[in-house]
């Protein structure tokens, strides 16, 4: 969409919520924006007891998967592009995953779950030597 607001989300979680069978549970893994944590959301969320969010640790960008892919496609085809309009930019972008889908690959974690816990400690123990404002 080409915003990304309250408003968008709400509309992306009612289309989950129309497409999914109604006896699942839905668990979102979603970053910390300030969008996915929106009173209207929250309120919504809560009038749909199947939706459970889990909101990943600040600072770990590393940990959602659509960050890695928005790094993968921009190496691949956004940083040395040059692209005179929007419309050439979202064609770059869908030929982009036209190519990844016709021979997709599934993500494997290479590091140890210890690993990646030693590294959100240590950046936590960093944040919390930062001055409070």
């Amino acid at each position: 969409m080409p915003c990304h607001r309250h408003q968008e989300w709400i509309r992306f979680l009612k289309k989950i919520d129309a497409e999914t069978p109604q006896d699942l549970a839905l668990h979102l893994i979603v970053d910390n924006d300030a969008t996915h944590k929106h009173p209207k959301v929250k309120n919504w969320v809560k009038r749909h007891p199947r939706f459970h969010m889990h909101f990943i640790p600040t600072s770990s960008s590393w940990l959602n998967m659509i960050e890695r892919w928005f790094r993968d496609i921009t190496h691949a085809r956004i940083r040395n592009g040059s692209f005179r309009s929007v419309d050439k930019l979202e064609r770059a972008i869908r030929d982009d995953i036209d190519h990844h889908n016709a021979n997709p690959k599934t993500f494997v974690w290479t590091k140890k779950a210890a690993d990646i816990l030693e590294k959100v400690e240590r950046a936590r123990a960093s944040l919390n030597k930062l001055p409070s404002e």
